[in-house]
């Protein structure tokens, strides 16, 4: 191959070479003029060639020097190692020839062993024999609560034992461990009295470290002992002695936390009721309180601070508690032990009178710990307490519904307030006792608030239907009696100005004042409570005009009775009572009556008692229904009632239809009398054209004939009278005879 094939970058850089001096060269030599100076820049190039060269020369000559050298050294140490692994050969030999003589070495290693291990054993010989009468001195020690000096006889005693135990375990004689433990057996006697002393003392520990703090600290420094031998034992983890770790920290937390819990926090030690729980209550209060400042005050000072004390302390309250009062909740509680609970657990427990008084802050902190109560049980527990709260209203609400009544049957009328209207306590008891228990709520949850003001609207509504159940039961005693209530009107009265008293108080029973509004069921319950009271007071006043209205029509009548005059006397009676109801009841009482009052006239009139014989005395009958008509209209304009919404307009309408000369109108008289009025039926108009007594047949075929081309249907605010009047059944044209027909 040629030099240029195996230097391939040599032959690279010529050419870059060589193209940078052209560019060079070009560069330089562009003009003629530049020519003259060309032989300076030739021999000045020449030296710098020649000083390259040289220096390339002796780079080239050291390193040929440093190469000389190392394959010098190379060859040196070789040789060397020829000469190295000579003498080794001859050592191996040399050892192959010794092999026997080491066996006797072998022997006299085994005798040294044997022999340092029986001097071992003679060195403890001493400790070993006085074992049982160190026994006797520890126990003595303990007797006398020398706790630290009894401990380090333990803990010498021990290290002996597990000492011995380590090398049998070594050596893998585990037969003879057996006999070592029942040698050192009395250690856990001894381990069970120190044990049992410890412990005696913390859970005494919160009265110690007032009365004997040294002795808590004792108890304490021993613990610890016995938690840093644990840690260098498990540390080792070659061999674990017997009984070890006794993880006496974690059994001193756990009789730190039995003694808490079981001082104060069991059910059977106190009366879960009224009283006797918040008596109860108030002692774990004060003594939580105070134990928790010793813990903070002097027990913090007498254990290491990695004991978090006060936050195991705390923790365990805390936990203790919140079992306790699930225990408590167990019992069936009354409303009063309920609502006690709540408060406590939701508001005292974290006031400055408990946890946060400001002796314990900033240190004790029970916001991590979370609620006393899961929000399930306190929404549980406010449920309890609404069923105990009901049962009470429902209760109460019974007893004032009773007494209610029994004032309806005194001799005296039901008092009246400063503007004359009858009233009754009733709906100051029953708002009251609901807003007083809406208000006890409220100290408590806003829930437990909405929750006792949804029952509350609920037993109010219950409470108005059995009031008028109530008002049924004593209308229908007073039909049989009407002695009986004597004021039976008059309380009738008071009980519409309750309820109109209830009706403006619901709204302030709701909690948000911004939310004020009477629940749709209950403004129901409230209008069927008014409209019941009305009705009776209704009937009340039809049974006085009854007897007045049998005497219509007749003759009498017609001739000039003062049978109105005695229904308008009736009528202004019942007016003046009614006008000791507050409006817009009163109004609608009279506007109701005078309904009443058409009614009924109308209903005379179509008894079919009476038909008109003549002309004249059909006149007198239209005089006679002007008469009284207008009458009643203005007696009802004086109390109050519009004209335009008085029913007494259908007498004058109905007048006129009977006043009629020539019968052969009728039919569009009878029109414009169902347009105004189109309840009427084809009973109605057929009886009011009996009374008429000269209509005739074809005359009466062709009204009912015009009345069935002409359906009419009620508008939405029309006030029916006319369906409320029942027609007698026409008489049959002939007789049904019990014997048979000749």
């Amino acid at each position: 191959s040629s030099p240029d094939e195996e230097w391939p970058e040599a032959e690279k850089a010529e050419k870059l070479a060589r193209g940078a001096a052209l560019k060079w060269a070009s560069g330089v030599f562009y003009r003629p003029e530049k020519l003259e100076g060309l032989g300076q820049y030739r021999s000045r190039e020449m030296q710098r060639n020649s000083s390259i060269q040289s220096r390339l020369k002796s780079t080239v000559q050291s390193y040929l020097e440093g190469v000389s050298a190392g394959l010098e050294q190379l060859r040196s140490a070789a040789q060397e190692v020829q000469s190295v692994c000579q003498d080794l050969g001859a050592a191996r030999w040399a050892l192959l020839d010794s092999m026997d003589r080491f066996q006797g070495l072998q022997q006299m290693r085994a005798l040294m062993v044997e022999h340092v291990q029986l001097a071992s054993v003679v060195q403890v010989l001493p400790q070993l024999f006085s074992v049982h009468e160190v026994f006797s001195h520890t126990l003595q020690l303990l007797r006398g609560q020398h706790l630290l000096e009894a401990h380090a006889e333990l803990m010498m005693m021990e290290h002996l034992r597990d000492d011995i135990l380590s090398q049998l375990h070594l050596r893998g004689l585990p037969s003879a461990q057996a006999t070592v433990l029942s040698y050192f057996g009395g250690l856990q006697e001894l381990n069970e009295s120190l044990a049992k002393q410890l412990w005696d003392i913390v859970g005494n520990s919160l009265r110690l470290v007032h009365e004997d703090p040294v002795l808590f600290v004792t108890a304490v420094r021993i613990i610890e002992r016995e938690e840093k031998i644990d840690d260098t034992l498990l540390l080792e983890a070659t061999f674990l002695p017997p009984g070890r770790p006794k993880g006496w920290r974690q059994k001193f937390y756990h009789v730190l936390q039995e003694t808490i819990t079981g001082a104060h926090f069991h059910v059977t030690s106190m009366d879960a009721e009224g009283r006797g729980l918040a008596r109860h209550l108030a002692a774990l209060q004060k003594d939580i309180v105070s134990k928790l400042r010793v813990v903070k005050d002097l027990m913090v000072q007498c254990v290491p601070a990695h004991y978090n004390i006060l936050s195991i302390c705390t923790a365990t309250y805390h936990q203790a508690l919140t079992s306790h009062l699930q225990d408590i909740l167990r019992e069936d509680l009354d409303k009063q032990a309920l609502f006690l609970l709540l408060e406590w657990a939701l508001r005292v427990y974290h006031s400055p009178e408990m946890m946060g008084h400001p002796d314990l802050l900033p240190e004790v902190d029970v916001s991590a710990l979370g609620p006393l109560m899961s929000p399930e049980l306190v929404d549980q527990t406010e449920r309890k307490y609404v069923v105990k709260v009901k049962a009470s209203v429902l209760e109460w609400m019974q007893r004032t519904l009773e007494v209610e009544f029994k004032e309806w049957f005194r001799e005296e009328e039901p008092e009246t307030d400063h503007q004359g209207f009858f009233q009754s306590a009733l709906p100051v008891i029953v708002m009251q006792m609901l807003n007083e228990n809406i208000q006890v709520a409220s100290l408590i949850t806003d829930s437990l608030q909405q929750k006792v003001y949804n029952m509350a609207l609920e037993e109010l509504e219950a409470f108005l239907g059995r009031l008028r159940e109530a008002l049924v039961h004593c209308g229908k005693e007073h039909q049989k009696d009407r002695s009986a209530p004597k004021h039976y009107v008059s309380y009738l009265l008071a009980m519409l100005n309750n309820n109109l008293t209830l009706s403006s108080s619901v709204s302030s029973l709701h909690p948000d004042t911004a939310r004020r509004e009477v629940p749709v069921s209950l403004q129901a319950a409230l209008d069927r409570m008014q409209k019941k009271a009305c009705q009776l007071l209704l009937e009340e006043l039809l049974l006085d005009l009854q007897p007045l209205c049998l005497q219509l029509p007749s003759r009498k009548w017609l001739s000039g009775s003062q049978l109105v005059s005695s229904m308008c006397e009736v009528i202004d009676k019942y007016a003046k009572d009614f006008s000791r109801v507050r409006k817009p009841v009163s109004t609608l009482l009279l506007t109701e009556s005078e309904l009443l009052v058409a009614s009924q006239y109308l209903r005379a009139l179509m008894q079919k008692k009476m038909v008109c014989k003549s002309e004249e005395e059909r006149g007198q009958l239209c005089d006679r229904l002007l008469q009284d008509a207008t009458q009643l209209r203005e007696l009802f304009c004086g109390l109050g009632v519009d004209r335009s919404q008085q029913s007494l307009e259908a007498v004058f309408a109905l007048r006129e239809l009977l006043c009629l000369k020539d019968p052969a109108l009728l039919s569009l008289e009878v029109l414009g009398f169902i347009t105004s009025y189109p309840d009427v039926s084809d009973e109605h108009i057929s009886t009011l054209l009996d009374l008429r007594g000269d209509v005739s047949k074809e005359v009466r075929h062709m009204v009912l004939e015009m009345m069935a081309q002409h359906p009419q249907v009620l508008p939405e605010s029309y006030r029916p009278i006319f369906s409320t009047i029942l027609v007698p059944a026409p008489e049959l044209p002939f007789c049904l005879r019990k014997a048979k027909c000749a």
